[in-house]
């Protein structure tokens, strides 16, 4: 049998000097314009009841191009790619409403970009980049120093070059990887998402306490907002460099607490990939989390990240990830299956099984209930009923 391969994405800082980040902007300025004549089209389309597809996007690109001369100044490549993102997210945000996806997990049609608020992104494919010095040369006489933190596995098919809240730019490389295999174990494991706790799992070794990255940085968070507050000067004036300043120590250190978030979940993913063959994970969404009042508990604890970064971890070390739905995770019971007939409190941590009388933490519970639904526990069953006794009393 071959090797598992599949596609990961390798990130690099780029060290962009001052003539190739007017480029960049330039390039920027251009894709921005398609992006948004794009979702011109789209709605106009829409107002007279017709459809619009990416050939015919390709086509009105060709067109602009030849009407604008300062559209031909810049490569065709990126604009090319920013009208097959807009094709892809727009019949991504279709495909949603035509299957009646909950609005909670849908994904919304594709908006105008505004100059001062969406971030710079250029997608280039495999004919709009080459290296040459150890240097990555862009369509467009575009040539940037980048930082081989490592080596690239394999020839990249395409590059996103973006620039981030900092101001600083990276390239993100898309690449084929082999699965770096890890010694098999034998062990199972089953993981259930919370608040008080990030991860519970079948497992008391494993278990992902809240770290509370965001709560530790709140006092500082707090004073910076307010000088960011008390800088900023009305709409149509000028900025003062404080502000500019205060803006810049904000992302600095929202960018901070965001590392840390994502440096505490990999290693905790590396941990449990090593230690176990198979992860029954809860595919949790926690979106509507964001509307209750534990918004800003469950933002810090960032479930979302450290379920990513356990699925992308499996896949990277040839382990198996089964997500397995949360419906009625906190009724049913991890040791025989029954389901009781109402939903447990949410300020009653303790489950109480009135079938075979177990008693167990509740996230524990929800964590074999994990593993019982994935197949994993041999003993345990998926909604089934308790066997019944001569006596008709359980078992």
């Amino acid at each position: 049998m071959g090797t598992a391969t599949s596609s990961a994405r390798y990130t690099y800082r780029l060290r962009v000097g001052t003539a190739a980040e007017r480029l960049l902007l330039s390039e920027w300025d251009r894709c921005r314009w398609m992006w948004n004549q794009c979702v011109a089209q789209s709605r106009a389309a829409y107002g007279r009841g017709e459809k619009i597809g990416p050939a015919a996007l390709d086509k009105m690109c060709t067109t602009w191009r030849a009407e604008h001369a300062w559209l031909r100044a810049g490569a065709s490549i990126p604009q090319k790619q920013t009208i097959r993102d807009f094709g892809k997210s727009r019949l991504k945000a279709i495909k949603d409403i035509t299957e009646k996806v909950p609005m909670r997990r849908r994904t919304g049609l594709p908006g105008l970009k505004k100059k001062n608020l969406a971030a710079p992104s250029l997608n280039y494919t495999r004919n709009g980049f080459r290296f040459k010095d150890h240097k990555l040369h862009l369509a467009g006489d575009i040539t940037v120093n980048v930082v081989w933190s490592r080596e690239l596995p394999s020839v990249p098919s395409s590059v996103r070059v973006y620039r981030d809240s900092l101001g600083h730019w990276y390239a993100s490389f898309v690449v084929v990887t082999e699965a770096q295999s890890l010694p098999a174990t034998g062990a199972v494991l089953g993981v259930d998402w919370g608040v008080k706790d990030i991860a519970t799992t079948t497992s008391d070794d494993h278990d992902l306490p809240h770290p509370g990255f965001g709560r530790n940085a709140s006092a500082e968070l707090t004073a910076v907002n307010k000088a960011v507050s008390r800088r900023r000067r009305p709409k149509g004036q000028q900025q003062s460099n404080g502000y500019r300043k205060a803006k810049r120590r904000r992302a600095r250190l929202l960018k901070k607490v965001s590392r840390q978030r994502k440096d505490y979940a990999r290693k905790w993913a590396k941990k449990l990939v090593r230690d176990h063959d198979c992860l029954a994970v809860e595919d949790f969404r926690p979106k509507f989390l964001a509307k209750s009042t534990m918004a800003k508990k469950a933002a810090d604890a960032a479930i979302a990240a450290s379920k990513q970064a356990l699925v992308d971890m499996g896949h990277k070390h040839g382990r198996t990830v089964l997500l397995v739905h949360p419906a009625h995770t906190t009724m049913d019971c991890g040791h025989c299956g029954a389901r009781a007939k109402h939903a447990l409190p949410l300020g009653e941590r303790t489950y109480s099984c009135i079938e075979c009388g177990a008693v167990s933490p509740r996230d524990k519970n929800s964590a074999r209930v994990m593993l019982n639904r994935a197949g994993l526990n041999p003993d345990g069953v998926d909604r089934g009923r308790p066997v019944q006794s001569s006596t008709g009393k359980a078992a």
